[in-house]
């Protein structure tokens, strides 16, 4: 008997933590026939696997997992198989994200709030060797460069060089004590710089201080483990 199937299909694999999100996208995905699921992971580790293993045409990978985040998986899945793109498809439109995941070897960057007629075309773009980014990712790096451009320098001098340091220290989950050790500096010294921070970024709290840290593109996830 027929199908109508096309012979040649794109093969990809989907890493999500959400298992309804991941499941539901693949099966929709997979109704298309030009499209076959290979594999379903839910962490970074898997995905990577999967693909140094299976090879599929296309990884699509969610930003935030635990363990191995999406970032670094993406780095990685290029790594063990050269021929797979990765699309990224995360719930959020931090340039923190975007610009990473694009130098980790990310081929495209897609919110979850995309259509599946978006997402579609996202994945059929990125198997033909082409970049594709959501609009609403582009105006966040557009956003983000024009209020570079602007201000005439880069965000991060709002902070003292040892300000950041203590700000990428804190948002490790160090405590006060362990960040003075580690830069030689009195436990006072460190809580100082932590109010100066505070009142810099306008925050009350160290999480608030990482989170306008990570919105500005300051830090990425991997300044997080």
């Amino acid at each position: 008997m027929g199908s109508d199937r096309p012979a040649t299909r794109i093969r990809f694999i989907i890493a999500d933590d959400h298992p309804t999100y991941r499941e539901g996208l693949s099966r929709l995905i997979s109704d298309e026939p030009d499209f076959e699921c290979v594999g379903i992971a839910g962490e970074g580790e898997e995905a990577v696997q999967m693909a140094r293993e299976l090879h599929p045409d296309v990884a699509i990978v969610d930003i935030n997992m635990p363990g191995m985040n999406g970032i670094k998986a993406t780095q990685e899945i290029r790594a063990a198989s050269p021929n797979t793109a990765v699309l990224v498809v995360s719930a959020f439109d931090y340039v923190a994200y975007i610009l990473p995941s694009l130098r980790a070897g990310a081929s495209g960057y897609m919110l979850k709030n995309s259509s599946l007629e978006e997402i579609l075309g996202a994945i059929r773009l990125v198997h033909s060797g082409e970049t594709v980014l959501d609009s609403a990712a582009v105006g966040s790096v557009l956003s983000n460069l024009k209020s570079d451009a602007s201000s005439g320098k880069m965000a991060t001098e709002e902070l003292a060089g040892r300000e950041f340091e203590v700000l990428t220290l804190a948002a490790r989950g160090m405590s006060n004590k362990e960040i003075a050790s580690e830069l030689t500096v009195s436990e006072r010294t460190v809580q100082t710089h932590l109010v100066n921070i505070f009142k810099k970024l306008s925050v009350s709290s160290r999480t608030q201080a990482v989170l306008y840290a990570l919105r500005k593109g300051w830090l990425c996830l991997e300044d997080l483990q």
